[in-house]
This record gives structure tokens, sequence and C-alpha cells, in this order.
């Protein structure tokens, strides 16, 4: 809960509107300012001040405690212009409180935090447990210090400036699930690798649970902060000593049907459980039912008799493979959905052109892999490989990743070892047709003239078919100097369906500077000003020219036009 707070009635004025707009997320405070923030201090995981920040600093310096338990506090001053993190920039997501604040009331975020400041990911803002000298290791990675990134287990992490080597002595980020305390100049990361499997007798102490599972992951030099669920069977589901188990480690429970246990190969089945529950294995089948390798073999806890058994598996980190359309080009239209997936990116991958159009947003460390015209299926098959071995990736193109570009040979290439993450844009259909009008208005159709890739007598078929249908039709790749017969061909097509005066949009880099957009008709049009640049969008029957505009009407019935 976000606690709203002011002291004036321009103060209360924005208050009110952050409380209009998230009326689940927030709760307004009123009453004596200092009695206000203290309630809303003990009692809310972030705070929006609509006060001076020396007069917030006054009131909650008595109240401070902990780093990571107090909440994240956002000052906004009188004017509404500016929203400023004082407090849990990155513990208690003020920094990107502000943010989201700054964009709602039209103000301006003042971020102070040195590693948003530059656009570095901070250590502790990775999603992951972390210990050691995590201060230190940020002010050498903010200092262009060498730092060593020891990855023991594979995990998808944001791009981080490490140079150095691992020599004793140097700062060090360690991505590790072993037991091991963090050394001088060492920051450890804990990815969620493992799995363990628990079963357990009806009415199994949690205490008992917890010894067992607790005693494996010792004797393997494993640490528990990297257990990311306990697994069992169904019939364990409700089961309070593996629920209160789990809820000390701070971990879900994930169950199996026994059907689906019996089917893993285990090496050490028994006949208990599968007179039981119906499968031979049940700690060692739920742990490995997802994949990974089987560091601790099924063991019994100390009771007499066992009521408790665990198995330990870790499983590969997964790579995760984000497919980003960038919109028509214009930076306003670039989404910022897809803003966040470059910025969390390790490894970005696209066409020369694509990547230097958002180059700037790159956070520092990004490893870019960019290639020329004709080459999408090796960027798709690029992107797939570096995302196998656990990186997070950024597979970019224009407009929409999945619309005539990039989403197709990626996911034709992917399999289920990775996660995939399509971020939808603008695309050039939608771009033109907002600079033309409403041509989009009715039914519509998109068809490429780029015979490249489809034979040209099944883009004909699809022409003739878009044709007869009345659809709206927008022209992507419509002509090049080694393509200059097929939008004619193509117009001729529609010409046998529709009118002269049908009108036809004709735009050219949509949304960008040098972009140029004009409404003609279907025998006006010229196909020699026509170029890969552009999009022709060519009306249906209904479709008429208002006010120098392209309209085509919701119904199926246009408007009675005087006479």
């Amino acid at each position: 809960m976000i606690g709203l707070i002011s002291a004036t009635a321009a103060g209360a004025a924005a208050r009110d509107r952050l409380a209009a707009a998230w009326p689940d997320r927030t709760r307004v405070y009123d009453g004596p300012v200092g009695a206000a923030v203290r309630r809303a201090f003990a009692e809310c995981e972030q705070l929006v001040c609509f006060l001076a920040t020396g007069a917030v600093v006054r009131l909650v310096a008595p109240l401070l405690g902990d780093k990571v338990a107090d909440p994240g506090v956002v000052c906004v001053d009188e004017g509404g212009r500016f929203a400023v993190p004082l407090l849990g920039g990155h513990a208690g997501g003020a920094n990107a409180l502000a943010r989201e604040v700054a964009e709602l009331l039209g103000a301006q975020p003042v971020v102070t935090t040195a590693t948003d400041a530059v656009g570095l990911p901070g250590l502790d803002t990775l999603g992951l447990p972390v210990e050691g000298e995590v201060a230190a290791v940020t002010r050498a990675l903010l200092d262009g210090e060498p730092v060593a990134l020891e990855t023991e287990v594979a995990w998808p992490l944001p791009p981080l400036p490490c140079t150095g080597s691992s020599a004793a002595g140097g700062y060090a980020v360690r991505v590790t699930d072993r037991a091991v305390e963090p050394g001088a100049r060492e920051v450890l990361l804990r990815p969620p690798t493992l799995v363990v499997g628990v079963g357990a007798s009806r009415g199994a102490p949690a205490e008992e649970v917890l010894e067992v599972i607790e005693g494996a992951l010792r004797e393997a030099g494993l640490s528990r902060r990297s257990v990311a669920s306990l697994a069992t069977v169904d019939a364990k589901a409700e089961e309070p000593g593996i629920l209160e188990a789990a809820a000390r480690l701070g971990v879900p429970v994930v169950t199996y049907s026994a059907g689906e246990l019996a089917s893993v190969a285990v090496p050490n089945p028994s006949e208990a459980p599968l007179a039981a529950v119906g499968t031979p294995s049940v700690a060692e089948a739920a742990a490995l039912r997802e994949g990974g390798e089987l560091l601790v073999p099924k063991r019994k806890s100390g009771g007499s008799p066992a009521m408790a058994t665990c198995a330990v598996v870790r499983r590969p980190g997964r790579g995760r493979l984000a497919v980003v359309g960038l919109g028509p080009g214009a930076r306003d239209l670039l989404t910022p959905r897809a803003k966040d997936e470059l910025r969390r990116a390790s490894v970005l991958v696209g066409l020369d052109q694509y990547v230097d159009q958002i180059r700037d947003l790159l956070r520092p460390g990004t490893r870019i892999l960019e290639s020329g015209l004709g080459a999408e299926e090796e960027r798709a098959r690029t992107a797939v490989a570096e995302a196998r071995r656990g990186h997070a990736v950024a597979l970019i193109g224009s407009g929409d990743a999945g619309v005539y570009a990039m989403a197709s040979p990626a996911l034709a290439e992917a399999s289920a070892d990775i996660d995939v993450v399509g971020v939808p844009g603008v695309t050039a259909a939608l771009a033109a047709a907002a600079l033309l009008g409403a041509p989009l208005g009715h039914d519509h159709v998109s068809i490429s003239l780029s015979d490249l890739h489809t034979p040209w007598e099944v883009i004909e078929r699809r022409v003739r078919a878009a044709a007869e249908a009345d659809l709206v039709v927008t022209f992507y790749n419509p002509r090049s100097r080694g393509r200059d017969w097929q939008l004619p061909k193509a117009l001729a097509i529609l010409a046998e369906h529709r009118r002269p005066g049908t009108p036809v949009g004709v735009v050219r880099n949509a949304s960008r500077p040098d972009g140029t957009a004009r409404v003609t008709t279907l025998a006006g049009l010229d196909p020699a000003t026509v170029d890969m640049m552009t999009v022709v969008t060519v009306g249906n029957t209904a479709t008429r020219t208002v006010a120098g505009r392209m309209v085509t009407p919701r119904g199926y019935r246009w408007q009675e036009e005087p006479a």
C-alpha cells in the first residue's frame, strides 16, 4: 500500500489525482502531518509526501530502522514539478515509484541513486538474494574499475560492465547456489536454481521436514537462499508440515499428479509411496519432473520412524529471449515495455540500422550483435543460441516484431528450454493509418508485395481474394529497384473491383522527421513515387475522403452524402 500525505490545497489536489488513478494501491492519510507520516510509515510499503524534502527528512528521521525494511519515500513539491525519491530508492522501490508518480502528474523524476543515474542496474535490484560488499563492488563498477563476473550457474542477468579477471583480491560478482561466504570485495548473487522434492507421511512435523531439507542442503554445500520451490505429489498439497516448511523457507509448493511422477525415471523407486499415493517416487520424481541434475538423491529424515524424505535437483538457468518491436521509428512511439526490455537485456541482436535507433537506451555492458540486411534467419538463430546459453537477450525489429519481422524466424528456432517474451510495437500500417485519418475503420488486411519469401502466385491470389472480399488493403514492401512491376499489378487487380476514385493513402517513413503522407486515388496513384520505405493503403468501396482524410466507416452503410 502507498500512503499519501499532503499539507496544502495544492498538495491535496495532486494527492487526490494519485488516489483516483490508483484506488487499489493508495491510502490517504489526513490529519496533522506529523501524525499522518508516522502512521503511514508504520502501515505502508511506500509513501508519497506532497511536502518539502526538508520537512519530510525531519519527520521520518526518528522512524528510520533498517534499509531493507523501511518503506520507500517519495517527495513531490508544491508545484507538482518534481518527484524526488528520498528514502529506499532500491530496497523500498522509491526510484521506480518516483518515475510512476512523475509520469502520472506530468512531473520530472529526480533520481540521485548513482547506479540509476548512469543506467547501471543496482546489484540489489536484480531480484536475487544478494550477499557481500554490495556498496564497495557497486562503487568499483561506477568508477570503471575491473570487476570479475563469475557465473558458476547460468542465469539471465541484465548487463553488468564486468571486465576484470577473477584474480585474488580483485572485485568480483559471483553467481552461485553454493553455500559459500562472500570474500573481501565480493558480491554473491543467489539464483533460484534448486528444487527440493519432498515426501512426507501424514502429520509429519514441519520441524522434521525442515531438518531433512536443511541437512541435505548443508551436506551438499548448497545455499538455502537458492531454493526456488518445494515439489511434491498432489495428495500432499495440503500437508501442514510441508506447507509450514515452505513458508519458513519463503518458497512456494509445487505439486504434480501421481501419474506425472510415475512417468519420471528415478534412481531410488520404492514400493511404499506406490502403495500410498500411486507413484514409486515422490521426492526424487517431484524434484526431477521439470528436468535438471540430481544433486542429492532421496534421503530420509532422522525421526523414528522417518516421516519425511527429500531430494535436491539443480535446474539449469533458463535463458530469456525478448522479441521487441521498436515501432515505426519515432522515439515517442517506442513503448515503455520495449524500453524496459532493452535495458534488461545483456545481449542485443538486431539489424544494424535498428540498433542505431536505440543504442543510447542500452545499459553499459550490453553486448551488441548486429548485422546487415538479408540476415534475418541468422539473427534469429544467434538470438536463440545466446538465450540457450542462459543470457537475457533482446531481438529487435521495426514496427511490431511479429508482423513481417523477427518473431516468426526466432520462434521457429526456439524450443521449450528458454523463456520467450513478445513485446508489441506500433506497426507501420497503424502509424500510416493515423497520419491518413481512419482508413482501417472496418475489416482490413496487410499484404507484403515482396516475393523474396513468398512466390508471386501466392501473393497475387491473396490480393485477388482481398479485392473480392472488399477489404481495405495495406501494402508493405510495395516497390523496389528490382521489383517495379508488382505494385501496378496489385493495383490493377483491385481496380477490377473498385471505382477509380477509391481513396489511396501513401505514407513514407511514417512518424519520422522526414516522413510524408498524402491521399490520392486508385486511378491517380503513380507507382513510380513509391519505394520500400512506403506503405500504401487502398480503401474499400465504402472508404471516402473527408476534409482531406481517408475514412472507412465502421458500419456497412455510409451516411448519406449531401446532394
